[in-house]
């Protein structure tokens, strides 16, 4: 099990109504989280790693017109994902697909065109994945950052109640996602989060990056996920073979 790393910290939802002397009261959009609201928001994440995982929707803007989407299942208990990454660029051009699996240190690419031909031509065995490290650099490929982000949506332990209470963290009402009704809360940051009504679990995360509008999480049929990566002879080693990393563009 990976260690803790401290996420983007996020914000969330719950009651639409307030009970009054008089009766419902209804409450405003943009209004500061309760102290109960704290307290759910400061353990949305540990809960998140306690059920152990989900599928997963993740959506991104990419270039000009183009749009980034990650479509599989997370292992966030042990750091692990899978998915199909779309890539539909706006311009005419067809859509680039890839199987990709991701670890908070790795990526392996699959349906990688090219790369048969390019194994043979360094004289390498036949491999279905290229492999390289996660760029953690400030200006990382948008994929990198993706993995990380869906990784970051577990942690160990509940963080402080207190950090969301007074700290600009708003409930903004409610919608239906997938079909369930859940609570919106926001940070004063521009992050913000659904959490299921019925369930307390976290659905969608929400958050501006550098150099997108928005990227959308989406969390899905929460619970327990076997993920195993390729092994070490179905891939090459992009760091070891970069030629054969650069002859199909990663």
């Amino acid at each position: 099990m990976p260690a803790r790393r401290r996420p983007l910290l996020p914000a969330l939802v719950v009651l639409a109504l307030l009970a009054g002397c008089g009766g419902a009261q209804e409450r405003l959009e943009g209004a500061p989280v309760t102290e109960a609201e704290a307290g759910l928001l400061a353990r949305l994440l540990a809960d998140t790693h306690e059920r152990g995982g989900a599928d997963v929707v993740v959506t991104a803007p990419y270039g000009e017109d183009g749009v980034l989407t990650l479509t599989g299942e997370v292992d966030l208990a042990g750091g692990t994902g899978r998915a199909q990454a779309v890539t539909r660029h706006g311009d005419g051009r067809p859509d680039d697909t890839r199987t990709l699996f991701f670890t908070a240190d790795e990526l392996w690419f699959g349906d990688v065109p090219g790369l048969a031909t390019a194994l043979a031509a360094a004289g390498l065995p036949e491999a279905s994945y290229v492999r390289r490290p996660v760029s953690v650099a400030r200006e990382a490929p948008l994929v990198d950052v993706l993995a990380r982000v869906v990784l970051n949506l577990a942690a160990e332990e509940p963080d402080p109640a207190g950090a969301f209470r007074g700290a600009g963290y708003t409930w903004q009402g409610e919608r239906s996602i997938d079909g369930e009704l859940a609570g919106l809360y926001a940070s004063g940051t521009g992050w913000s989060v659904a959490v299921d009504r019925s369930t307390d679990l976290l659905v969608q995360y929400r958050t501006p990056l550098p150099g997108t509008d928005e990227v959308t999480v989406t969390l899905s049929d929460h619970g327990p996920r076997e993920i195993t990566p390729p092994a070490a002879g179905e891939s090459v080693d992009s760091a070891e073979h970069p030629d054969v990393a650069e002859t199909v563009g990663l």
